[in-house]
C-alpha cells in the first residue's frame, strides 16, 4: 500500500490545500485510475493506493472494506463486474459508507451492450473518433504519442469526483457513482465531429498537420526542422503575408476572410512553405514573433527541459526518489492562486506505507505481522 500522508514540506509557504481532509482509496491500474488519484493528491487529498484483493481472499477484502468505510472517494478502473465479484458493489459499499463517491472508469462504461468487452485506451481512442483523424490522409491511423484516451478519462473522472463531492456537501452528504467510459471521454472532446455529419453528412477525415476548414494553419518546413504557424485571423493573415514578402496575397479581396482562404489553402501553404524553407526555425520564429503572428516550434523532451518559460511557471520540478536519484517531473496543472497544488511525496516503493496505513486503520502490530506472514500484504 502507498499513501500520500507522509509528505515533505512544500518549498514555500502556501495556504491549506484545497482538498485537505478528503480521503481517497485508489484501486486503479495502469494509467486512468492512478492519474486521477495523482491529480487529487496534488491538491491535498490523502490518497491511499491499495492493490486489488485476490478473489476469494477474505482478509484482503476486509482490509479494503475497512479503508473504504472511512474514505470520501473510491477510484477503480477494473472491468465492469469485478468489484461486484469481490462483494463490493456500489450498493454494498454505500450501505457501508453512504457518503462514498465512487469513480468507475472502464472501456465502455458500466452499462450497454459492450460493457463486458475488454477495453484499453487505444480502443477508446478508436471508438471515440480520434484515431480516424490522426495521421496523413489515406495512410494508416497513428497514435497521438501518449495514452491520451486514458488521461482524458482520468480528467473526466476528476471532474466527476469534484462535482460529486460538492453535491454531497450541499445535499445532505449522499454519495454517488461516477461512470466514465474511455471512448466517451475521447468522444466528448471531438468538437463538431457529429454536428458536421448530422447537419451536412460530412465525415471529417484525417488532415495531417493542417487544421481542416481553417487557413492558413499548418506545419511548414525550415532548414533545421518544422514550425507551426496559425495565420488564420483576418488581420493576422495580412501581417503574415507582409512578413513573407507576399503583400499581394494579403491584399487580395477574396482572401480577406477565412472562407476565401480555405478555397486557396494549397496556394497559401505553398507560399508560406517556400519562405520558411529558406530559413532556420529560430529565424522564422523571430520574424513571425515580431509581426505578432502565432507560431511555434515542435518541442522535443530536450526542448521542454531547457525552455525558460516552462521553468518560470514551475512546470519542471526536481524530485529525489527514495533511492536517492534526482529526476525532473512535470509541474502541477492547473495553477490555483490561493490553494496551489504541490508534490507532497516522492514515489514510494510497493508496500512502503502499508504498516502506517493499516495502523491508522486500527490494526495492531501483531495483526499486521499475521497478514504479512500469510502473504496478504507485502
Amino acid at each position: 500500500m502507498e499513501s500520500s500522508q507522509s509528505f515533505s514540506a512544500p518549498p514555500h509557504d502556501i495556504s491549506p490545500a484545497a482538498l485537505a481532509g478528503v480521503r481517497v482509496v485508489e484501486m486503479g491500474q495502469l494509467i486512468a485510475g492512478p492519474f486521477c488519484g495523482k491529480t487529487l493528491g496534488e491538491f491535498g487529498a490523502d490518497v491511499i493506493k491499495i492493490e486489488a484483493p485476490e478473489t476469494g481472499d477474505p482478509l484482503g477484502q476486509a482490509i479494503a472494506r475497512q479503508l473504504i468505510a472511512e474514505a470520501d472517494v473510491l477510484i477503480e478502473n477494473f472491468r465492469p463486474g469485478t468489484l461486484e465479484g469481490w462483494g463490493m458493489s456500489p450498493q454494498e459499499l454505500h450501505q457501508l459508507n453512504p457518503g462514498l463517491v465512487m469513480l468507475r472508469i472502464s472501456g465502455y462504461g458500466q452499462t450497454g451492450p459492450y460493457r463486458d468487452l475488454p477495453g484499453f485506451g487505444a480502443i477508446g481512442e478508436a471508438m471515440g473518433g480520434l484515431r480516424h483523424l490522426t495521421g496523413e490522409p489515406g495512410r494508416v491511423p497513428v497514435r497521438v504519442g501518449v495514452s491520451i484516451g486514458d488521461t482524458l478519462a482520468a480528467l473526466h473522472g476528476t471532474i466527476g469526483v469534484l462535482t460529486a463531492l460538492y453535491h454531497r456537501k450541499v445535499n445532505g452528504g449522499q454519495g454517488q457513482v461516477i461512470d466514465v467510459a474511455l471512448h466517451e471521454a475521447v468522444f466528448n472532446v471531438m468538437e463538431s465531429l457529429i454536428p458536421e455529419y448530422s447537419a451536412f453528412g460530412v465525415v471529417r477525415e484525417a488532415a495531417g498537420s493542417a487544421l481542416p476548414g481553417i487557413a492558413p494553419s499548418n506545419a511548414y518546413p525550415c532548414q533545421d526542422g518544422w514550425v507551426l504557424v496559425a495565420g488564420n485571423g483576418d488581420s493576422i493573415f495580412k501581417r503574415l503575408m507582409d512578413t513573407i514578402g507576399r503583400p499581394d496575397l494579403g491584399a487580395a479581396p477574396d482572401l480577406a476572410d477565412n472562407a476565401g482562404r480555405v478555397a486557396r489553402v494549397q496556394e497559401l501553404d505553398a507560399a508560406i512553405g517556400a519562405w520558411s524553407a529558406q530559413r532556420t526555425v529560430q529565424q522564422v520564429l523571430d520574424a513571425l514573433g515580431g509581426a505578432r503572428v502565432p507560431a511555434g516550434k515542435v518541442y522535443t523532451a530536450k526542448d521542454i527541459a531547457e525552455d525558460p518559460h516552462y521553468r518560470a511557471r514551475d512546470m519542471l520540478l526536481s524530485q529525489t526518489t527514495r533511492d536517492g536519484y534526482t529526476v525532473q517531473v512535470p509541474g502541477i496543472v492547473p495553477k490555483l492562486s490561493a490553494t496551489p497544488g504541490t508534490i507532497r511525496s516522492s514515489a514510494p516503493h510497493l508496500g512502503d506505507d502499508t504498516d502506517a496505513v493499516l495502523a491508522e486503520a486500527g490494526l495492531s502490530d501483531e495483526q499486521i505481522a499475521l497478514l504479512r506472514s500469510k502473504g496478504v500484504i507485502q
